[in-house]
């Protein structure tokens, strides 16, 4: 009853007239201060949210669901793998074989160090890498001849302009010995034609160019030898069930990892930096908390002449400072509904709407990515809430002092 009847004075306090105009002032900046933060983290928060989740669906167009490894080794005979029982696995839509090790790649005299990656026909039911494609097409062989898909980044590094200019040559490390007198024989050299370029993340497609499993086996020496195992996982499959039985199909000589993990420091330190984010704005927010502090001592100065009054119809002064308690509150609450409307309005528009665009023709989406969680939101709102309160309450306790008070109790006597 006590605290609903100090939540009432708080409200009569906030909306009446006060004796000085300046303190509606200070309460409407109070509000507005608040807002604002409150808005900015949500924002914030958002716009990570949305460029993890790009980040996120850029590598499911380059790795796989699931990737099968060896334990030792960086390749592995294929025939010591029952691929007949993998894809007997429930769960298991595809799966295809990949050879992967370094390279020198040459274009028209220019030359680049990069990642060749040679793939079996089934990639591309296996890894939509045929979605990032930029400029010609996703085809790492023509019937018998082996073509080549660079990165973005690689191709803007060679030079390639347009594509059937010219072939690309790759060469690689005999793994039998370099001879110092005749260096071109410690090479293995091929060469074949430019297919298509892809766009991923700036780190992937400067770094990685697609052929065929064949090829990449020729050029590095590796018959029947692969690095890596891609699976994918059928629709409505959980990941995580599927891993468990296809490491259990392989055996212990395998690691399988997920997509997540293969990524994990990535999105770790974007996590990192999310939440060195947050901390960031919730010192903004701290410091415009304390634009309270000037309104409920203003405020009680205005009202002190009331406690008189208040005192004789039986007020203590923890009654007294409930009612500042609920002004304080009555403050921050507005500020900070009206923060979360306009950041969650604001996160929603630029989400379905794209209305900020970003200034750069070459990046991989025209405007910001955004994405709304309301696990952030509840974090702004818990956080905005442990600021008010305290602040709150010890400006509140500073405020009204029993000694204060007790020297405006009315006499027995009058």
């Amino acid at each position: 009853m006590k605290r609903m009847l100090a939540g009432w004075f708080a409200r009569r306090y906030f909306l009446s007239r006060k004796s000085h105009a300046v303190i509606n002032v200070i309460a409407g900046v109070s509000v507005v201060s608040i807002a604002v933060p409150v808005a900015a983290m949500i924002i914030l928060l958002s716009v990570f949210n949305g460029f993890e989740q790009l980040v996120r669906s850029m590598n499911s167009h380059f790795d796989a669901d699931l990737t099968l490894t060896a334990r030792e080794g960086g390749t592995f005979v294929t025939a010591s793998l029952d691929t007949a029982a993998l894809r007997r696995v429930p769960g298991v839509a595809a799966l295809s074989f990949a050879l992967e090790q370094s390279a020198l790649v040459e274009y028209r005299g220019r030359q680049a160090m990069a990642v060749v990656r040679g793939v079996d026909d089934a990639y591309a039911a296996t890894v939509p890498v045929a979605d990032c494609i930029a400029a010609g097409e996703y085809r790492v062989r023509l019937g018998d001849l082996d073509e080549l898909v660079f990165g973005r980044g690689l191709a803007y590094e060679l030079g390639i302009r347009s594509l059937g200019e010219s072939d690309g040559i790759l060469y690689a490390l005999r793994r039998t010995g370099f001879s110092s007198l005749l260096p071109m024989e410690g090479y293995t050299r091929r060469r074949a034609g430019v297919a298509g370029i892809y766009a991923a993340d700036a780190e992937t497609d400067s770094r990685y160019v697609f052929t065929s499993l064949r090829l990449a086996q020729e050029l590095f020496a590796y018959p029947d030898r692969v690095s890596m195992v891609a699976i994918r996982v059928a629709d409505g499959a959980r990941v995580s069930d599927v891993k468990r039985h296809v490491a259990r199909t392989a055996g212990p000589d395998f690691d399988l990892r997920t997509r997540d993990e293969l990524n994990a420091s990535f999105y770790t330190i974007m996590q990192y930096e999310k939440w060195g984010i947050f901390l960031m704005s919730f010192m903004v927010l701290v410091i415009a908390s304390f634009s309270i502090v000037g309104a409920v001592v203003m405020l009680v100065l205005d009202k002190r002449p009331a406690f008189v009054t208040l005192y004789a119809m039986g007020a203590d002064t923890r009654f007294i400072r409930r009612i500042f308690y609920c002004e304080g509150a009555l403050i921050g609450g507005l500020g900070a509904v009206a923060g979360i409307v306009l950041g969650v309005a604001l996160c929603l528009l630029q989400q379905h709407f794209g209305l900020i665009e970003i200034p750069a023709d070459t990046f991989l989406v025209k405007s910001y990515p955004v994405l709304l969680r309301g696990g952030d939101v509840a974090a702004v709102v818990l956080a905005f809430t442990a600021v008010i309160g305290t602040v709150t309450a010890i400006t509140v306790r500073r405020a009204v002092r029993p000694s204060d008070v007790a020297a405006m109790r009315p006499e027995r006597g009058d």
